[in-house]
């Protein structure tokens, strides 16, 4: 009975409230946990940073009228031939063209599936080629010759050029070296600090049929950012039937000229030359200035007076010793041990200052100190006139060039129907791709879009954020180090300068402007005072203006039955009073 009362006292009302607390209490704290274990979960897949765009490479291919294109896709070097022919002049052990060739992909690829020719073997001639679908005939369409190259490991000592092969009936690929008639040369080359883009080309002189090479002048844009970044670079040439050329890097113009005006030696030869058998007359004269004859050396002119003479007007300082050597022997010196006198002479000691000339103005014989002479005129000679007898420089006569003859067309070269690399190079793992010949701008640009396009988009989207471009960029210029810090250092210093002084408080700055009068000014106290009593000053006036105006509204018969006298006495009185009043200086002085 007491059992089942004290069960049913627990399960009451009271007891069943707070067996639902604590229910309340144990779900509560289970959902904390549930919920921080969401959040860990959520914080687990907080999503990524989106990953890298990749490009998906495909291989260009030619659209339009073209007469070479090459992108190596095929993992071979199938239409390619490999010189087997020895280098003239030097010795045997290196004039082999034995330099390796492969054709893979670079290093470190932005762009799976897109593979080149590499020149894999380092200080060894390479030299390889392969002919044109049909040769190149210079006659009214340009031509445009392209190719990438990537120096994948850097370049120190080597070319990366192309050779457009003459077309001849002897022509073999096989037997392909260095004096293999070539109608072009054109791409990068590099030795120590000298950055190069050929454009050579062979001109042929029509009087005699030799062939001689024409260089393009210089670009004028500096190189060496494509050989040192390790990221691919189209080389493109275009020239046009007008004479005109342009040497492209990437799409942008770096070089431009006429074959007629911009070529070393210049395309044609001068009309006239200097005589070869004209010789100087001897009595020529080609003296512009001469002796005057008629000049005579003045009388008193003494030119055995010396440039330096004592200074008469010296006095010897007092104090000097006369008697005393500047230099003494050492009087703690000893003569050492294994000094022989028949082998090393008579031993001196070694010579140190005089002590006693330290506190003298000097020691020795005095002698008086030398000055310029004022008589000096040194050796005379007669003055320089005009040569009356002056010829001018003596230059040969003109005759007319017997070799003399003049091509105003030298974009109509040789035709050439071969692509050949013919290279020795210091470095290795050159990368060269996508080599391109056509008459059409339109297409060279086309198959440019679709092959270095790529590659550049790729390396893009691989590029490292700017920091790193400023790290690597400082690592091959040290000096930016400075330009760094002095770009973000200045800025940091202004701000703090000028956080730290701050813009001075009105109190100060016109304190500071009193100290510089001596007119009496009011303190900054006074000041404070005064404008509290202007504004009190205000506040009476409204006051007093709503009184007047009260009294004016129910006493109108009775001022107007006022004497006017009494009206300025008491305008005048008003008036005084309240410029008193509105004046703080006056009202402190009534003050007090």
């Amino acid at each position: 009975m007491c059992g089942a009362a004290l069960s049913e006292s627990v399960s009451g009302p009271h007891g069943v409230r707070a067996q639902e607390e604590a229910d309340d209490m144990e779900m509560d704290v289970e959902d904390a946990i549930d919920d921080m274990q969401e959040e860990d979960v959520e914080e687990e897949k907080a999503p990524s940073p989106p990953p890298v765009p990749t490009v998906t490479y495909k291989a260009p291919e030619p659209m339009g009228e073209h007469y070479f294109a090459e992108s190596f896709d095929k993992g071979t070097l199938q239409g390619w031939v490999l010189s087997q022919a020895k280098k003239e002049g030097i010795d045997e052990d290196i004039a082999k063209y034995d330099g390796k060739w492969e054709v893979e992909e670079m290093k470190d690829t932005k762009l799976p599936g897109d593979k080149g020719l590499v020149l894999k073997s380092k200080a060894k001639h390479h030299a390889v080629s392969a002919l044109l679908l049909r040769p190149f005939t210079f006659d009214t369409k340009p031509l445009i010759v392209q190719y990438e190259v990537n120096f994948q490991t850097g370049i120190d000592c080597g070319g990366a050029y192309v050779k457009l092969l003459s077309q001849t009936p002897d022509l073999d690929l096989e037997e392909f070296v260095d004096k293999t008639p070539y109608t072009i040369m054109f791409g990068p080359d590099k030795c120590g600090e000298d950055y190069k883009l050929h454009f050579i080309f062979r001109h042929k002189n029509p009087k005699t049929g030799e062939f001689e090479e024409k260089h393009a002048k210089k670009p004028d844009a500096d190189l060496r950012t494509y050989y040192t970044d390790k990221k691919t670079h189209l080389f493109t040439l275009v020239l046009n039937p007008d004479n005109s050329f342009e040497i492209l890097i990437d799409q942008t113009v770096v070089n431009s000229g006429s074959l007629l005006n911009d070529m070393t030696p210049p395309i044609n030869p001068p009309a006239e030359i200097e005589d070869p058998d004209d010789h100087k007359p001897e009595d020529w004269d080609e003296r512009p200035k001469i002796q005057d004859p008629d000049s005579v050396k003045p009388e008193d002119w003494d030119e055995d007076a010396p440039a330096k003479i004592p200074d008469e007007d010296a006095v010897k300082p007092d104090g000097w010793l006369d008697d005393e050597p500047e230099y003494i022997g050492d009087p703690d010196a000893l003569k050492p041990d294994d000094w022989d006198e028949d082998m090393d002479g008579a031993w001196e000691a070694p010579q140190i200052p005089n002590p006693v000339c330290e506190t003298a103005p000097g020691c020795g014989p005095w002698e008086r100190p030398v000055i310029d002479n004022p008589n000096y005129k040194g050796k005379w000679k007669p003055p320089m006139i005009d040569n009356p007898n002056y010829q001018g420089v003596w230059k040969p006569r003109k005759i007319p060039n017997p070799d003399f003859f003049e091509d105003l067309h030298p974009f109509r070269m040789t035709p050439f129907s071969a692509v050949g690399l013919e290279l020795w190079s210091m470095s290795a793992d050159i990368f060269f791709d996508n080599f391109f010949v056509t008459s059409d701008r339109n297409v060279a640009e086309r198959w440019a879009a679709d092959g270095w396009g790529l590659k550049k988009a790729a390396e893009g989207a691989a590029e490292p954020g700017l920091v790193n471009q400023m790290i690597t960029a400082a690592e091959e210029r040290p000096w930016l180090w400075i330009v760094y810090v002095l770009t973000v250092a200045l800025p940091l210093v202004l701000i703090i300068v000028f956080c730290c002084t701050g813009k001075k408080s009105p109190a100060s700055t016109s304190a500071a402007e009193y100290k510089k009068t001596d007119a009496p000014q009011p303190d900054v106290k006074e000041e404070a005072e005064e404008e509290e009593a202007e504004e009190e000053d205000a506040k009476e006036e409204e006051s007093e203006a709503k009184k007047s105006e009260e009294e004016d509204s129910s006493g109108e018969a009775e001022e107007a039955a006022g004497s006017d006298n009494k009206d300025d006495d008491t305008s005048n009185e008003k008036s005084e009073d309240d410029i008193l009043r509105r004046s703080p200086r006056n009202r402190k002085l009534r003050k007090d």
